[in-house]
């Protein structure tokens, strides 16, 4: 089959998508902002946080943040855009970049930094460095404006461990979609850093993540969809949204061991802390 999936018994205590991409739509057929947000808000889903990869994305973000209340936004070069801008068109217009990111996140609607962080996966050696510096000026933004730092880890778990070691992190980072073992998972807990789980966590080739969640405390997680992908078990390979956001917690309450509503409680109490009230 193909087409959004149906919609999931709803939550009986509403959590938040602590990040989507609204903008990326995986056919003609998707879903605008008004039908994305109501088919979430029919379930459970009150709040989400909209993140906005490339400079027409984190600005397209904010104002879809500013013109609906559920919304707030991140903004960020995604670690492979990076690269791509001083590629193909130079020094000059990827500073310019940073600097339109630094100035779109002074805005009240923008709570986050992010994502950024390293991509080992899609970036190949020649433009690591470039990568890693735009994580460090976004690890800077996010200290400077006091904002979270949603970071994307792709085969880079070390490295991302070292950078943030050497630029020493901001008050709030959250590990968007973590992708890490139990051990790394350990490892940021103890950081006091927040982890973020996707539709992952219920595929069957990923038992890896699930050990992780099961050490991660309950006042250190949050739950995305990174919509219109990772869709959750058992309609992985369909286009995401928010609304299916139900099928991932359940199944974060199945592994921890917890009933879903005090599970759903503790995420939302962890969004509000980590993005603010909205």
């Amino acid at each position: 089959m193909t087409g959004y999936p149906p919609a999931p018994e709803p939550l009986r205590t509403c959590v938040l998508d602590s990040h989507c991409h609204l903008d990326m739509k995986l056919s003609p057929a998707g879903m605008d902002v008004p039908q994305a947000l109501a088919a979430a808000a029919s379930v459970g889903v009150s709040r989400v946080v909209q993140i906005g990869c490339d400079l027409p994305g984190a600005a397209w973000a904010v104002d879809v943040a500013s013109e609906w209340a559920a919304v707030v936004a991140g903004v960020a070069l995604h670690p492979n855009e990076a690269p791509r801008i001083a590629a193909t068109q130079g020094r000059a217009a990827l500073e310019d970049a940073w600097g339109q990111i630094d100035r779109l996140a002074a805005h009240p609607r923008v709570r986050a930094i992010g994502e950024t962080g390293l991509d080992h996966f899609r970036t190949a050696a020649d433009g690591r460095a470039v990568q890693e510096e735009s994580f460090r000026r976004h690890i800077a933004m996010a200290k400077a404006h006091g904002k979270a730092l949603v970071i994307h880890d792709r085969d880079a778990h070390e490295e991302v461990l070292r950078v943030l070691q050497e630029e020493g992190p901001p008050d709030t980072v959250v590990f968007h979609c973590f992708s890490g073992d139990a051990a790394m998972a350990k490892r940021c807990v103890a950081a006091g850093w927040v982890l973020s789980f996707a539709g992952t966590v219920t595929f069957k080739n990923a038992p890896d993540v699930r050990e992780a969640l099961r050490v991660t405390p309950v006042d250190q997680l949050l739950v995305e969809t990174d919509a219109p992908f990772l869709t959750p078990a058992p309609y992985r390979g369909r286009p995401n949204a928010s609304y299916l956001i139900p099928l991932t917690v359940r199944a974060m309450a199945q592994v921890k061991g917890l009933g879903e509503d005090e599970l759903a409680a503790a995420i939302d109490a962890t969004g509000t802390r980590v993005f603010g009230l909205f």
